[in-house]
């Protein structure tokens, strides 16, 4: 399918065969399972997907395509193409309210993080995610405590997915070439939270409060929220920066404030 990339849409389409290849053996799709693609674009992963008999809602905000992609419906009757921003899409639009979905994607690189928050509220749903992402944002995802790219983001989705870094690609398997190299992860979604997070606005404002301040003693950087003894309840050191906690502390500190704060109400 010709389509001319859209800067606005951040449209950068795979065509490496070697590498779609090695990405659909990682998804290893199955006949008959239901699956979500965000952009399908030209179809790099979406004739393969349909080739293997799943049925496939894809979401696709540029018109264009999204065009194209319904004029297939003859060829494909497993296909269903939503028009629209998958910022705005819930899964109630796509397969209803209880069914569960995979979810497959080459997610527009300026807006990767709002969607990864995006997708957390529908993980009651979600099977598991393979997502093509910026390389540095995986490094965030997959980074542990002490690392420099650890940070907001990979605490906040913590209690939601466990991360798995599958591949990484360079920009010539896109056309056109982005200017930063990519990786295709697998996200799998928890039954339960690893740690209790009884609070998740609680925990929300802690990590984004640590972080905002992220080379900062967590007694300077959580003042606004807890002082140094209610860290130090929490069996963290308040002198200890955010980018040296795990996230079950993170998770504790957030329990400290929720308590808290139901004192003060």
């Amino acid at each position: 399918m010709n389509h001319r990339p859209r800067k606005r849409f951040g449209q950068n389409f795979l065509h490496d065969t070697h590498i779609i290849e090695q990405i659909v053996d990682a998804i290893d799709p199955m006949a008959g399972d239901n699956m979500v693609e965000i952009g399908p674009g030209r179809g790099a992963l979406t004739l393969p997907l349909l080739e293997n008999d799943v049925n496939l809602h894809a979401v696709e905000i540029d018109r264009d395509l999204a065009e194209r992609w319904q004029q297939q419906s003859a060829r494909w009757p497993r296909l269903r193409v939503l028009c629209a921003d998958a910022l705005t899409v819930e899964p109630a639009q796509l397969f209803g309210a209880d069914q569960t979905f995979r979810l497959v994607g080459n997610l527009p690189y300026n807006i990767s993080t709002p969607l990864l928050f995006h997708f957390v509220s529908w993980r009651a749903q979600l099977v598991d995610l393979h997502l093509m992402l910026q390389k540095e944002v995986v490094d965030r995802l997959c980074a542990a405590p002490g690392n420099k790219t650890y940070g907001r983001l990979t605490v906040m989705l913590a209690p939601w997915f466990g991360v798995e870094s599958l591949l990484e690609i360079g920009g010539d398997a896109f056309t056109p070439p982005p200017k930063v190299d990519s990786a295709f992860i697998r996200l799998t979604p928890h039954a339960e939270p690893p740690f209790a997070l009884p609070d998740h606005e609680a925990f929300r404002d802690v990590v984004a409060a640590g972080f905002a301040m992220r080379r900062k003693t967590l007694r300077n950087s959580l003042r606004a929220l807890l002082t140094s003894e209610a860290i130090a309840r929490c069996d963290v050191d308040p002198a200890a920066r955010p980018e040296s906690l795990s996230p079950d502390a993170f998770g504790r500190l957030a329990e400290a404030l929720s308590k808290q704060r139901a004192q003060l109400s």
